[in-house]
C-alpha cells in the first residue's frame, strides 16, 4: 500500500520548510531509519529519517522547493512491485461506494468543469465540458498568480498539470506595467528571494519593535581587570587547548547579575508574568543568511571553561546549519556582541518573548577620572534594551550597575 512521506514538523513552531536535498532517488530501496532528505527550516538544516520501509516510488516536491507546509506529502513510498500512484496516497485512495458509482473515472485528479468560475474560456476544446486534470497545489498557485489553467499543457501522467507547469507559465508571464515602471532605468539589479530564515527574522523583529514598548539604558564599563584575568586564565588553560573570550566572560557576568536581580529574567504575557529560576542565555550568532540565538543553559552554574567550550560548539553548529531545535529554544535573556567589529555602541531589538537583551560594543582606550585624576582605561559601552511592560526603568538601571560591578571586579566569575 502506498504511503505518503510528509513534511515533518521539526520544531513546535515550524509551519513550513524547504526541501533542501534528496538523499534518495526515485526507485531506491528505503529502510526504516534511513536518512532520505534534508529539510531547511528558518534556523537550521536537518536530516529526515524514513519511518517505514519500501521503495521511494515518487518524489512529489523537488529539491529547492520552499514554503512547503508541514504535513504536506513530499514523496510516496510503495511496496516492491506495487504501482506508483500519480497523486499522494490520500488522493489516490477512493471510497468503495464512490468507485461503484463511477467505475471508469480516476478519482485522483482534481476536476474543473467548464463552469468553474476560476476557469477562463481560453481553449475552445476545454470549453465543451472537457475536464482539466490538475494537482491541488498547481491549482492554488495558478489562482494566486492569475495563471490561466485552461491554456496550460500538463507534463504529468496522462497530461496532468503539475506545479512545474504553472511555475513555467508564471515565469513567462509578462511583467505588469507598474512593475516595469518601478524598475531602475539602467544598471543591473539582482533579485534574491527571501529565505525562510530572513522572513522569520523580518516578521519577529517587526512584531517586537512595533508591539513591545522598548526602553534603553546604557553604561560604560572598564575592562582592564577583566582582560587581565582573562589573560591569566588562558595561560593556565593553554595546555588544554581552551581559550576563554571576553564574550564568554560577559555571558557568565550577565548570568550572575540575573541571579542577583532576577526581575529581568522574566517574560510578560497578557495574563501573568513568568519568572524563571534557570538563567538560560541566548547568544546571537551571525550566519550567512541572518542571525540565530543558540542557548547556554544554566549559565550561572557553569564555569568559564564550560561556557567557552559550549559557546564555541554552538556557534560552529549554527554556522554549519546543524543546530537542533533544543539548541535555540527557551532562552530567558539575550546577548548581542558586536565588539569584534569595532562598534562603539548600539541598541539591540528584544528577542520575543524575552524581556531584555544586552548589546555589547567594543572595548577601546578612553580617558577616565579616578580619585580626581585623569587616567586611561579600556572602556566598553553596554546598552540594555528592556520590555517596559515587564521591567521598570529603575530596575533596568540597577541591573546594569550590578553587571558593571561584576565585570570591573571579575574574580567573582571564577569563584
Amino acid at each position: 500500500m502506498a504511503i505518503n512521506i510528509l513534511m515533518p514538523a521539526l520544531s513546535p513552531t515550524m509551519t513550513e520548510g524547504t526541501v533542501a536535498r534528496w538523499l534518495k532517488k526515485e526507485g531506491d530501496m528505503v529502510q526504516s531509519g534511513d536518512v532520505i532528505a534534508e529539510i531547511e527550516t528558518d534556523k537550521a538544516t536537518m536530516e529526515v529519517e524514513a519511518a517505514d520501509e519500501g521503495i521511494l516510488g515518487k518524489i512529489l516536491i523537488p529539491e529547492g522547493t520552499g514554503h512547503v507546509a508541514v504535513k504536506t506529502p513530499i514523496a510516496i513510498l510503495v511496496e516492491e512491485g506495487e504501482d506508483v500512484p500519480d497523486a499522494p496516497a490520500s488522493e489516490a485512495k477512493a471510497e468503495p461506494e464512490k468507485k461503484a458509482e463511477a467505475k471508469d473515472e480516476k478519482p485522483a485528479p482534481i476536476e474543473i468543469s467548464s463552469f468553474d468560475p476560476d476557469k477562463k474560456p481560453a481553449a475552445a476544446e476545454k470549453d465543451k465540458g472537457e475536464r482539466i486534470f490538475i494537482s491541488p497545489l498547481a491549482r492554488r498557485i495558478a489562482k494566486e498568480h492569475g495563471v490561466d489553467i485552461a491554456s496550460l499543457t500538463g507534463t504529468g501522467p496522462n497530461g496532468r498539470i503539475l506545479r512545474r507547469d504553472v511555475e513555467k507559465a508564471k515565469e513567462q508571464k509578462p511583467a505588469s506595467t507598474s512593475a516595469a515602471s518601478a524598475a531602475p532605468a539602467a544598471g543591473h539589479v539582482e533579485h534574491v528571494k527571501h529565505s525562510g530564515m530572513r522572513k522569520v527574522i523580518a516578521r519577529r523583529l517587526t512584531e517586537s519593535k512595533t508591539q513591545v514598548p522598548h526602553f534603553y539604558v546604557s553604561v560604560d564599563i572598564e575592562l582592564d581587570a577583566l582582560l587581565a584575568l582573562r589573560s591569566r586564565l588562558n595561560k593556565a588553560l593553554e595546555a588544554e587547548g581552551c581559550k576563554i573570550s571576553v564574550n564568554d566572560m560577559m555571558i557568565k557576568a550577565v548570568a550572575l547579575a540575573l541571579k542577583k536581580l532576577p526581575g529581568l529574567n522574566v517574560q510578560f504575557t497578557e495574563t501573568e508574568m513568568l519568572h524563571f529560576e534557570d538563567v538560560d542565555i541566548s547568544m546571537a550568532v551571525s550566519v550567512p543568511d541572518g542571525l540565530v540565538t543558540p542557548v547556554i543553559r544554566q549559565a550561572d552554574r557553569k564555569s568559564l571553561k564550560e561556557i567557552s567550550q559550549e559557546a564555541r560548539s554552538l556557534a560552529t553548529r549554527a554556522r554549519d546549519g546543524k543546530l537542533s531545535p533544543e539548541d535555540y529554544q527557551g532562552g530567558t535573556f539575550s546577548i548581542s556582541n558586536m565588539g569584534m567589529f569595532g562598534v562603539k555602541d548600539f541598541a539591540a531589538i528584544i528577542n520575543p518573548p524575552q524581556a531584555a537583551i544586552l548589546a555589547i560594543a567594543s572595548g577601546e582606550k578612553r580617558p577616565v577620572v579616578r580619585d580626581g585624576e585623569l587616567a586611561v582605561a579600556t572602556v566598553m559601552t553596554a546598552t540594555l534594551s528592556v520590555d517596559h511592560r515587564a521591567v521598570d526603568g529603575a530596575l533596568g538601571a540597577q541591573w546594569l550597575n550590578t553587571l558593571r560591578d561584576l565585570v570591573q571586579n571579575p574574580y567573582s566569575l571564577v569563584l
